[in-house]
């Protein structure tokens, strides 16, 4: 089942989110918390899990930015995807990246974008498999110094 995250899936997020950032240093409790909390109450932003057999399994993180270009259609932006390591490759991927999309297009999106940081091949083709493009734009990422 895709839903959006809830108060309740704070930890399962955050194994997941261990997973794909395995050298990020740990949060305390109430960072975590307090952090997840601004995320589920902010507007345009919204973060999904994908379960199965009632356990989280995957999760992806959609922003949704007001625009006034392209008669003021929205964008959206996707982060964080993650599928649990013990079951990447069946096809939970896909779903939860579909659902993200369609999320995105019911929102009047006129287009998603994502970036990764991944060299693995597999990720790339992944991507594209979802229906991104690696050729449509060019991306740039700054980071404070």
């Amino acid at each position: 089942m895709f839903r959006e995250a809830g108060p309740q899936d704070l930890n399962d997020v955050m194994r997941l989110y261990g997973q794909l950032h395995p050298n990020d240093p740990e949060l305390t409790d109430e960072v975590a918390a307090t952090t997840y909390a601004r995320i589920l109450e902010s507007p345009g932003l919204h973060l999904f899990v994908l379960e199965r057999d009632g356990a989280v399994v995957a999760t992806t993180y959609l922003n949704l930015i007001p625009n006034l270009t392209r008669s003021a259609a929205p964008y959206a932006v996707i982060e964080n995807v993650v599928v649990d390591a013990t079951l990447r490759g069946t096809g939970l991927g896909k779903q939860i990246m579909a659902e993200t999309l369609q999320a995105a297009w019911d929102a009047g999106c006129y287009k998603a974008m994502l970036m990764t940081g991944s060299r693995t091949p597999a990720t790339h083709a992944f991507y594209r498999a979802c229906g991104f493009s690696p050729d449509a734009k060019t991306a740039y990422l700054a980071r404070p110094s």
